[in-house]
């Protein structure tokens, strides 16, 4: 992890799962991050209260409401985390808000998949817009050269299941609507890899994998805290030659 120098990081959907083990072992690493803003949608309600457990230790960690469904709410998060920088800027933006709703093609609704998209895709796509200024910020005044999460970088957590080439445990569940979210978020980071490229600001797709959380369910193979650890190192390794990538956790590359 000490290869991941940020002084600032953003993640969305960061009571529980991957994002609030993201943001506790942030908060906990040596000489770690200056603002570390955890957002979720429901601040005060009883599943962020592992989340205000973190915030209570480690005054670094700033609780922001952020409902990556609501174009308001995404900008007043965006003027909250301003105005906590005090002219400086964002230097990693985790996309890491995500849902899922069970399914087979033949039980498959279009308000389940125009909800999923919603968040999945459209989610990510509205935050990064509203955060861009500051990654703009943080990109232009940093001393490193190329690209790097440290200095300026957009991560939307993808999924294995958003591989069109390796459809994997499609035996276990066909989830249609995730799957086609995360192809969608693929497409996206590809296009954000190109857009802002000239502003130097590294835009990767990364799968965290099968994990035990709410989502991934017990029946996964990892623990969320193993996998999160490996994330970490990743993430401090990552340059411009991973830029508009789709990896796994380990910074391998994966079929789209």
């Amino acid at each position: 992890m000490d290869g991941l120098k940020a002084c600032s990081v953003l993640v969305t959907g960061s009571n529980r799962g991957i994002g609030l083990e993201l943001v506790r072992q942030l908060s906990e690493k040596r000489n770690g991050p200056e603002w570390i803003f955890a957002t979720c949608r429901d601040t005060e309600g009883p599943h962020a209260q592992d989340l205000k457990d973190v915030a209570a230790k480690h005054r670094e960690v700033k609780i922001i409401l952020l409902e990556v469904t609501d174009h308001s709410s995404i900008q007043a998060a965006a003027a909250r985390v301003t105005e906590h920088l005090q002219g400086a800027g964002l230097n990693l933006l985790l996309n890491n808000a995500g849902i899922i709703r069970l399914s087979t093609l033949e039980s498959e609704t279009a308000e389940d998949m125009a909800e999923v998209y919603k968040t999945n895709v459209i989610g990510p796509m509205l935050v990064s817009q509203a955060f861009l200024p500051l990654l703009r910020k943080a990109s232009q005044e940093s001393p490193q050269p190329g690209m790097s999460c440290s200095k300026a970088a957009i991560v939307n957590v993808s999924s294995g299941g958003g591989s069109i080439t390796d459809l994997r445990l499609w035996h276990l569940g066909q989830n249609v609507n995730y799957r086609c979210s995360k192809a969608a978020v693929n497409m996206l980071t590809r296009c954000q890899s190109l857009g802002y490229a000239e502003d130097e600001i590294l835009c990767v797709a990364l799968n965290p994998g099968w994990v035990k959380t709410d989502m991934g369910s017990m029946t996964a193979p990892t623990t969320v805290d193993t996998r999160v650890r490996v994330i970490l190192n990743t993430l401090g390794r990552l340059s411009e030659k991973d830029n508009g990538a789709f990896l796994n956790w380990e910074g391998t590359a994966l079929p789209w």
